[in-house]
């Protein structure tokens, strides 16, 4: 009786400093209609930032995204910013359009500026590049777009860049958690009513003139694209960026191209999701163009389908084949400097490194890494996220990206290839790196701690027949990767395999990458490798299921 007249009065005492007369009505309906579940669903603690800033799901209460944890979030990051010296420097905050976005930009920039920081909103909802770019361009302290990219309709979030231009790592996650933690009520945070500004096009307009660099001077611009913005941000800029550079117009997906929060057309607003790129497809069949970009709802990420030889079907390349792609497009460009890609995504980027004479670095999941790796030109996860101009944005970028591939697709049309002829050229002279992912979304997270304990207390010794030859638990870091929570694993026999597992960091989904090379001598040995490639991961995918107990 005492914890539920205790969690009522945390219930009302939250109730009593919300901001947002939406989440006041909904918790205070909860409270009158002693919804005591509920109510301990929203208050059993509160939503944790980590190196992700905050994802959430939109609601009343501490454990949902809100105005109210927004402006807290807003307040830790200020105090931070003012501990390390940064007062009065400029904070730069961009938005999506999903539900709520605007209204957090704006808390954002009264609390920045209620701290004695300036604060700068970009001038609509805008890619989450476009916010990654404005923060060097302008020189601010830090950024903050708010976003929950690809994530479901009901979702959130709030990402957090430094002056760099690159999204937080630790310890800057602890010290602003500690900072949020700090907080103990909005009546301390002041919030002014303006004295903030907004950005006009000047920052848009430099950040396309900035795109025009990744392409070559003089370069095929014959490509037809058919382009999805599944309901996001993207069409404007990317639209934009095509007519600069001279590349034909993209034939529209109109069913997905205005920004809608409650994303209509797909389950998940994610290409990467089963569905999601139905209508892409379909208007392509129309529209017969040479490729199909798509980007996630804030643009940061890029999808690519190809047409299937001899059919009118189409096919989604994995971005494990749009990252080796991409990367010996820059290689036949010349370009000099590191390449680095997530433990995740697929070796065969060392390989193209190696044969150039290019350095090569492997990083944690996640552009916060990636961006971080000293003499950086390209980097990409397997996610379908791709940097390539990393001195103008030090993130993942889906418009230059998708700018790229276009470019790609226009030369190799110019000789009668495709890219699929490219990738068997790679597979050819590298090996075919055929990769693939196991992954469980859940609704009770503690599937995927049972499941991450079962393979520490009981790991695999053989998957698909091949030998285990080291297992990792990267909770212990290596010597070049700092500590995660993944396992990695790698396979011997009659081909090389590598296994790794890790909780998702922004959904609530176990991870695991799977990935096997197979020898190749010639082309005529493409289609039997890629047949035994795809046995030996569906192997690996039916007996780690097995050892973890999905």
């Amino acid at each position: 009786m005492q914890q539920e007249q205790d969690l009522v009065a945390r219930a009302q005492a939250w109730l009593a400093e919300d901001p947002d007369s939406e989440t006041r009505d909904e918790l205070g309906k909860l409270i009158d209609a002693a919804d005591l579940d509920e109510l301990a669903a929203r208050f059993a603690g509160t939503l944790q930032f980590g190196t992700a800033g905050l994802r959430g799901e939109l609601g009343a209460g501490p454990m949902r995204m809100n105005r109210a944890v927004v402006m807290r979030a807003a307040a830790g990051l200020a105090a931070y910013l003012r501990a390390k010296g940064q007062e009065g420097g400029l904070v730069v905050i961009g938005y999506d359009a999903r539900h709520k976005s605007a209204d957090f930009a704006r808390d954002t920039a009264a609390v920045m500026t209620g701290a004695g920081l300036r604060a700068a909103l970009l001038p609509r909802p805008l890619p989450t590049p476009v916010l990654a770019f404005a923060i060097r361009h302008l020189g601010a302290v830090a950024g903050v777009e708010v976003t929950a990219s690809h994530n479901p309709p009901r979702d959130n979030g709030y990402k957090v860049y430094l002056g760099d231009g690159s999204q937080i790592v630790p310890p800057a996650d602890a010290e602003i958690a500690a900072e949020i933690d700090a907080v103990r009520s909005l009546a301390d945070v002041p919030r002014p009513e303006d004295g903030w500004f907004t950005l006009d096009e000047e920052v848009l307009e430099a950040y396309l003139a900035r795109t025009d660099e990744v392409l070559t001077n003089g370069s095929p611009r014959t490509a037809r694209v058919v382009y999805t913005a599944m309901h996001g941000v993207g069409k404007e800029v990317l639209t934009a960026a095509f007519a600069r550079a001279g590349f034909p117009e993209p034939v529209l997906v109109a069913e997905q191209a205005e920004p809608d929060p409650d994303f209509p057309t797909v389950a998940f607003p994610n290409p990467e999701e089963p569905g999601a790129m139905d209508l892409a497809f379909a208007t392509a069949r129309r529209a017969e163009p040479d490729l199909i970009v798509a980007n996630d709802p804030d643009a940061d990420r890029c999808a690519v389908a190809v047409p299937v030889p001899g059919s009118d079907e189409w096919r989604m390349l994995r971005g494990d084949e749009v990252g080796a792609l991409l990367a010996a497009h820059l290689v036949h460009k010349g370009a000099r400097g590191t390449f680095a890609e997530s433990i995740v995504s697929s070796s065969l980027l060392g390989r193209i490194a190696e044969a150039a004479g290019l350095p090569y670095e492997e990083t944690l999941t996640g552009f916060k890494w990636i961006a971080r790796v000293e003499g950086l030109r390209y980097g990409y996860e397997e996610a379908l996220g791709y940097c390539v101009d990393p001195e103008g944005v030090r993130d993942k970028d889906g418009i230059t990206a998708a700018l790229l591939v276009t470019e790609l697709a226009s030369e190799l049309k110019e000789q009668g290839r495709t890219l699929l002829d490219l990738l068997d050229d790679l597979a050819v002279e590298h090996g075919l790196h055929a990769t693939d992912q196991l992954s469980v979304r859940v609704e009770d997270l503690t599937v995927i701690a049972n499941a991450m304990s079962q393979l520490r207390e009981q790991p695999p010794t053989s998957l698909a027949g091949l030998r285990v030859t080291s297992s990792e638990d990267l909770t212990r870091g290596t010597d070049r990767l700092p500590p995660t929570d993944g396992l990695r694993y790698q396979l011997d026999g009659a081909v090389k395999a590598r296994v790794i597992v890790r909780p998702s960091g922004t959904e609530p989904k176990l991870k695991c990458y799977l990935e096997t090379v197979v020898p190749v001598a010639d082309a005529s040995e493409l289609a039997p490798a890629r047949e035994r490639a795809d046995g030996i991961l569906a192997a690996i995918k039916r007996d780690l299921s097995a050892a973890a107990g999905i």
